[in-house]
C-alpha cells in the first residue's frame, strides 16, 4: 500500500530548526526528507538511514535538496550523526502532527492509543523514549508524544488527544488508561 503525502516538503518547513544557525550545512527540511525517504525505503535505524543517504543517486539527492558542492556539481547527503542530531532535537509530536492524518467530528472517526519504547533510542545517559500514539481508524498516525519520565501512558493520554475535536469519535486505549484520573 502506498501512503500519499501531499506538500510533504512544505509542512516540514514550519518546524523551527533546532539548531544553532552557525555551522549549518544542511537544510531542517532535507534532512528530514532524506530521513523519511530512508525509512519508506526500509531504514529502521540511525545507522540505517545514513548508509541509505550515502548510498543515493544525485537525483534522488537533489529531489530532496541536500546541499551541493559547487565546484565538483555533487549533491552532499547529510551525515549520520547530523541526521541523529536533527531527528532527535525535533520533536515527534510536530512531526506526527504535520504528517498525520486528521480525525475528523463527523461521528465516524475512531482512533486507537497506544504506547511503544522507540527502538534505538536509549543512550548510555539516558534512558529509551517511549511514545504514545493515536492512530486512524485505517492505521495513519494522528499524533504522538513522549511519556515524560517516571510516569505513565496514563498522564500523557489527555494531552495526546486535546489539541483534537474528538465529538462523536470512538478512542479506544488499554485497560491501562482506565484510572479515575
Amino acid at each position: 500500500m502506498q501512503r500519499s503525502l501531499p506538500d510533504l516538503a512544505a509542512r516540514l518547513a514550519v518546524l523551527p530548526d533546532p539548531r544553532d544557525r552557525r555551522g549549518r550545512r544542511h537544510g531542517l527540511v532535507s534532512v528530514l526528507l532524506t530521513a523519511c525517504a530512508a525509512v519508506l525505503a526500509g531504514a529502521k535505524s540511525f545507522t540505517a538511514i545514513g548508509q541509505w543517504a550515502a548510498a543515493a543517486p544525485q537525483d534522488t539527492l537533489a529531489r530532496l535538496g541536500t546541499r551541493m558542492v559547487t565546484a565538483l556539481s555533487l549533491r552532499i547527503p547529510p551525515s549520520t550523526a547530523t541526521l541523529r542530531r536533527v531527528i532527535n532535537a525535533v520533536c515527534p509530536r510536530g512531526l506526527a502532527d504535520l504528517l498525520g492524518a486528521i480525525p475528523t467530528a463527523d461521528g465516524t472517526s475512531t482512533a486507537a492509543v497506544d504506547g511503544k519504547t522507540a527502538r534505538g533510542s536509549r543512550t548510555a545517559t539516558g534512558a529509551a523514549v517511549h511514545l504514545l500514539s493515536a492512530l486512524s481508524g485505517d492505521g495513519q498516525v494522528i499524533s504522538q508524544l513522549p511519556v515524560p519520565d517516571r510516569t505513565t501512558e496514563a498522564t500523557a493520554l489527555a494531552p495526546l488527544l486535546d489539541p483534537f475535536d474528538l465529538t462523536g469519535a470512538v478512542i479506544t486505549a488499554d485497560a491501562l488508561h482506565t484510572t479515575r484520573e
